[in-house]
């Protein structure tokens, strides 16, 4: 049988940034009907090389041919024309507008605005396709993340594409979302497209691609089909050595109670009941989990505790003192570490440097200030170099803008600033969502290695194997409340699933 042509392919393809080389004589190809994966980790180049396809760069070197023809894409519209749409991991989305709205703007559709009937049809047809409920009168900001991403698939898909290209397309959604993700992609394989589909997950490579293009460091690694690989031949190629997948827990002391929750209820930001006679404890040098599917109370318990969510009712108490009452500020004083779930909007702030996020909230320590009040600028390097140093934060220098680094960097600069110190207890929301396998390696063993020192930590994550793999205790929340306590080493996770799910009923 005579192998088709390729829809795409590069040739030597080279892209820089001043003197950074974002990708270095990168070539591959894509074939039509073909899922195809970017793998590699946070700042190997994948979205760089993408965004060359797009049009959003253009390449310093090297050839892009699609249907066999070398092309020169200048900008998205030239990508468009040829067939290529790109759903970027960052939405662009106009939020006071519909949902039909911002699938037509900018479409031959849109000289039709005063009568949208036309386009209705088509979307609802592609919404059939697809098996995508959607309200197409909706507003953008009264829709989920998951939902939300779905209108930029669907603009792409109206435009009519020959290759869609994925960024990063599961860093915002439930793991139920994603499972109907790789459902309908299949399905969309099936009737001809090709897909680009960018992750660092391995599990997604493996359960959703046909042939996979490793990236590291810039440099193309291999090309290879999927079925030909395992999951430690795909994270060995990834990150150049041999990634351990089950952390190897230390027999750690376990001491008395460092959180208690006592019977908690708060609301939503809508104003409706979100937790409701929440209760759990913390022990020194102990890992709890929350798991949960994402929305069932878990922001508000995280925010409950940190002391930036007043609770309507119950009690909340750090190492014995009551802190329900206390501003987040006073609670983080008295030992309360906290990693959130949005680094770059909720962690940090993302144009300060390396050593200003390390030390935000923490700058108002006597050692970080002269007699004046003004900031002891060599104090602050001589802190930051060595957070950069204990936490090996991969930067040029401390001074460097935080929005520049890959995201598991950004996020070794919150949990360095939280562990440097000492908390008593630690609160991590989603550590380690949107990291790749050696970032999430890292982040786990340094959570075990805080826990050796007497942290208790608790965990919300919506990754079972995370949750599996680090606690001592799991607890499983389910439209605000605690429905399953469970212990990670007996605990199925068919059970764990059920419990999620409502479906299942366990005494506490």
């Amino acid at each position: 049988m005579e192998k088709s042509k390729p829809l795409l392919r590069t040739l030597k393809l080279t892209k820089r940034f001043g003197e950074v080389i974002a990708n270095h004589e990168v070539s591959f190809e894509i074939n039509p009907g073909e899922i195809h994966c970017f793998l590699g980790e946070n700042g190997a180049g994948k979205t760089t090389l993408a965004e060359c396809l797009y049009g959003y760069y253009y390449p310093d070197e090297g050839e892009i041919y699609f249907n066999e023809e070398r092309v020169n894409i200048n900008s998205p519209s030239d990508a468009i024309r040829l067939g290529i749409g790109m759903v970027h991991q960052h939405f662009i989305l106009v939020r006071p507008l519909s949902v039909i709205e911002n699938i037509v703007v900018g479409t031959d559709a849109a000289r039709m605005f005063l009568n949208l009937s036309k386009a209705t049809r088509r979307l609802e047809q592609l919404c059939a396709e697809y098996d995508v409920s959607l309200d197409l009168s909706a507003k953008i900001w009264q829709l989920s993340v998951g939902e939300q991403q779905w209108v930029e698939i669907l603009k792409v898909l109206f435009g009519g594409v020959k290759l869609l290209i994925l960024d990063e397309p599961t860093a915002v959604l439930t793991p139920q979302e994603a499972k109907k993700l790789f459902v309908i992609l299949r399905k969309m394989k099936q009737g001809g497209l090709s897909i680009l589909f960018i992750t660092h997950k391995l599990n997604e490579v493996i359960e959703v691609s046909d042939r996979v293009t490793v990236l590291r460091r810039g440099e193309k690694v291999a090309t290879v089909n999927t079925s030909d690989v395992t999951r430690a031949d795909l994270a060995r190629m990834m990150v150049g050595r041999d990634v351990v997948f089950r952390v190897n827990k230390p027999e750690v002391e376990v001491g008395g109670p460092v959180l208690e929750v006592k019977k908690v209820c708060a609301r939503n930001d809508r104003g409706q009941e979100a937790l409701c006679n929440v209760s759990l404890n913390v022990k020194a040098g102990e890992v709890v989990g929350i798991a949960g599917v994402s929305g069932n109370g878990q922001k508000e318990l995280f925010e409950s505790i940190i002391g930036i969510r007043s609770i309507d009712s119950g009690e909340i108490l750090l190492s014995g003192t009551e802190i329900t009452k206390q501003s987040a500020q006073s609670i983080a004083s008295q030992g309360m570490g906290h990693i959130p779930e949005d680094r770059l909007k909720e962690g940090l702030v993302p144009d300060f440097s390396v050593a200003e996020n390390l030390i935000l909230g923490l700058h108002k320590h006597r050692f970080f200030k002269y007699g004046g009040g003004s900031l002891d600028t060599k104090e602050v390097e001589s802190f930051a170099d060595k957070c950069i140093k204990d936490f090996e934060i991969i930067t040029p220098s401390s001074r460097q803008p935080t929005r520049n680094l890959s995201g598991g960097n950004i996020q070794k600069v919150v949990i360095a600033r939280e562990l440097s110190e000492h908390p008593i207890c630690l609160v991590a929301n989603q550590p380690t969502r949107g990291l790749d396998v050696g970032a999430i390696e890292y982040v786990h063993n340094r959570l075990l290695m805080q826990c050796e020192k007497g942290t208790g930590i608790l965990i919300f994550s919506d990754d079972l194997d995370e949750i599996i793999n680090l606690a001592d205790r799991i607890l499983v929340i389910f439209k605000g409340s605690i429905v399953g306590k469970l212990d990670p080493s007996t605990a199925s996770r068919e059970e764990i699933g059920l419990l999620m799910a409502g479906s299942l009923e366990v005494e506490l």
